[in-house]
């Protein structure tokens, strides 16, 4: 039978501020598994700790609601035992790129075969409003009321410099692109990175819709070469009157468990040994 996004609807309601980004990719994430066939039963949708990684709750799939900043351990983790499933992996740009960050460099340069979709609102919105690694210099925050000092991370730049496979970049207020790039992101073979621009309504005055809807344009419209990787780093790096959505970069590279002998076959799926005293003598 056909896959609908209606496969994917949970009993529990999104509590997400009105207007919150989030809700895009609680819509964008669904149509994009859906439309590739894959049903939830094969599919694991995998968070740390914030606003948007709720997520998890508000999908009917499998679904894993780890700590904070720990989202991708859990990710890899599940796709290594079970290669046969889906992975997605979802949470913010503090869970992320804060206490997430060492978690997100070697997973990429791994080339672990998962998506990690970030709902980059460059603020903490669940505590109630502080500057995070993406907030912009002079943002006024809880943390930073006479502005922020500290220079933003770019994510985009770190994915590539880190070895990430496919990087992306988009914006909640275009659902359609947005959901395309997630289906890319999933049929792509490797470390899938999608950084999505999804403005805070309650915390956030500066990085508003208005503000990303003046600025954004998509790659694909000026014939951007997504193989190549000196370009995808100009494009990371543009910001200002224009800022660039779409992929800026993909490749096919050898994933981590085609080559460790012990995640070659499904970890779930292998036979279990029963150990005899002989064997555990033979250990000591």
């Amino acid at each position: 039978m056909a896959i609908t996004m209606a496969d994917y609807k949970g009993t529990v309601k999104a509590d997400w501020c009105p207007g919150c980004g989030n809700y895009a990719q609680l819509t964008a994430i669904p149509m994009a598994l859906s439309q590739l066939g894959i049903s939830p039963e094969n599919a694991v949708i995998v968070s740390g700790i914030g606003c948007s990684s709720n997520m998890p709750e508000y999908m009917k799939a499998y679904g894993f609601h780890g700590i904070h900043g720990r989202s991708l351990p859990a990710a890899q983790a599940i796709k290594w035992t079970n290669r046969d499933l889906t992975v997605v992996a979802y949470g913010g740009d503090g869970d992320g790129f804060n206490e997430g960050t060492q978690h997100f460099y070697h997973c990429a340069r791994r080339n672990s075969d998962i998506t990690y979709i970030v709902s980059d609102n460059q603020i903490f919105g669940l505590t109630t409003g502080q500057a995070s690694p993406t907030s912009r210099i002079g943002m006024k925050t809880k943390t930073t009321p006479d502005g922020n000092i500290e220079p933003p991370i770019n994510p985009l730049s770190m994915a590539l410099s880190a070895g990430a496979t496919f990087v992306a970049r988009e914006f909640s207020g275009d659902v359609k692109h947005m959901q395309e790039t997630i289906k890319k992101g999933i049929q792509h073979k490797g470390f899938s990175f999608i950084d999505v621009f999804s403005p805070c309504v309650t915390y956030n005055k500066d990085n508003t819709y208005e503000f990303f809807r003046d600025r954004v344009y998509r790659l694909e419209d000026e014939k951007h070469d997504t193989s190549d990787l000196i370009a995808a780093f100009r494009k990371a790096e543009e910001w200002g009157d224009r800022i660039p959505t779409g992929i800026l970069y993909e490749r096919e590279a050898t994933i981590i468990s085609d080559i460790d002998p012990t995640l070659k076959e499904n970890l779930i799926k292998s036979p279990i040994k029963k150990l005899v005293p002989e064997d555990i003598e033979e250990f000591l």
